[in-house]
């Protein structure tokens, strides 16, 4: 067998190249990183102050030590240019390099916003070890922190930041924090828990302008209202990165559509992680990687196997609520049904007849009910 190059070395391109070491021991694989090839979680960013972590600490495995490990030739600091998939090439800043599969796990880029103003430049996002790096630099000597968006990683990291003393507050357009995942009570809930902390939220409102201020920043809201801070974070979410497999002539929707074996609309190459679109779906959270990676490596190895997801509860690292979720399918027509516990509150997502497809719990004791609520779930298991 030919080579196989993936081209990526995150979570999903590292998760993929152990799981196919696993089964295949001989073929020749070749990871091409942007960056320096270091292997880090990159769910561990977000609360690596209240752990206090530093930024080496936060690697786990360098390149050449990966390389030596799993019998892989690593190309760090290479640059992608273009997949000629009809030649089975593609173009990159080390040279050109001939592959028999092709994996994409090219991950996904921070949403830019429009936002006016004299310093908008000044927003920072945090989507690689590289962007924390400059984050952690930037935070030094600053006390005021400004948040743009309450869902999953905003929450996760004003918790991390006011853990560790600074100011936070969070800008949302929504009514009350991961507003695309809870529903009202257990939300409100949350943000009440989250303001005994000392984060302070503003809801149904976004930033409009930016302005540099001395040292620091003063933040227009499309209100009006003027705020201010040191230090201005975005969270706001993700787009897959699809243009290099767009160029290519691979089918693009939101992500790199791909079907129930992670193939591409080219034979040959696949597509993993953060930039795939699997049945219409983007599922940018750990688990599905795990899972996507497992069944890409038997396929790669010449075990044909669809991929099929368990149930996967998402666990939101706020240590001061503990909050799990298992959102509905999309698509799936029901009601969510509401109910408060000794310190929290339980939501149940259920259909017309009643059978459950999801469900929110926030809360320390609330959470414990997860595992029992997973086996309910309409033809689910809990992953493992």
């Amino acid at each position: 067998m030919g080579p196989v190059v993936i081209v990526g070395s995150g979570l999903a391109g590292i998760t993929l190249l152990r799981e196919f070491r696993k089964l295949d021991k001989s073929t020749p694989v070749k990871v091409v990183s942007a960056d320096d090839g270091g292997f880090y979680a990159k769910p561990n960013l977000s609360n690596a102050l209240a752990l206090k972590r530093e930024v080496a600490q936060l690697v786990q495995a360098s390149a050449p030590r990966l390389a030596e490990q799993l019998d892989a030739e690593f190309l760090t600091h290479t640059q992608v240019h273009a997949v000629h998939p009809e030649h089975h090439v593609l173009h990159s800043s080390a040279g050109e390099l001939a592959y028999e599969k092709l994996v994409l796990a090219i991950g996904a880029k921070p949403i830019c916003l429009n936002i006016q103003g004299d310093a908008p430049a000044a927003v920072l996002s945090v989507n690689s070890l590289t962007d924390y790096v400059r984050f952690r630099d930037r935070l030094v000597g600053k006390r005021r922190v400004a948040i743009l968006g309450a869902g999953l990683i905003g929450c996760e990291f004003a918790n991390d930041l006011s853990g560790a003393g600074y100011q936070v507050e969070v800008f949302d357009p929504s009514t009350h924090p991961l507003g695309r995942l809870l529903p009202t009570q257990a939300g409100s809930f949350l943000r009440d828990r989250l303001g005994h902390i000392g984060i302070r939220f503003h809801f149904g409102r976004t930033i409009a302008q930016i302005n540099a201020e001395g040292a620091g920043y003063s933040l227009i809201d499309d209100q009006g209202t003027t705020h201010h801070a040191d230090l201005v974070l975005s969270a706001v979410g993700l787009r897959a990165s699809t243009e290099l497999a767009s160029a290519a002539g691979l089918k693009t929707g939101r992500g790199i559509v791909a079907d129930q074996y992670l193939q591409t609309s080219i034979d040959g190459v696949y597509a993993l992680g953060d930039c795939a679109e699997i049945h219409g779906q983007l599922l940018p959270f750990v688990l599905p990687i795990m899972h996507g990676a497992r069944a890409l490596a038997k396929t790669l190895s010449g075990e044909m196997t669809a991929l099929s997801y368990p149930v996967m509860p998402v666990v939101v690292k706020i240590p001061a609520c503990p909050t799990v979720i298992s959102p509905p399918a999309p698509g799936v027509s029901g009601t969510w049904q509401e109910s408060e516990t000794a310190d929290g509150w339980q939501a149940l997502f259920r259909d017309a007849a009643g059978r459950l497809h999801g469900f929110a719990l926030v809360g320390a004791e609330a959470v414990k009910a997860k595992t029992s609520l997973v086996e309910q779930i309409v033809g689910g298991a809990e992953a493992t």
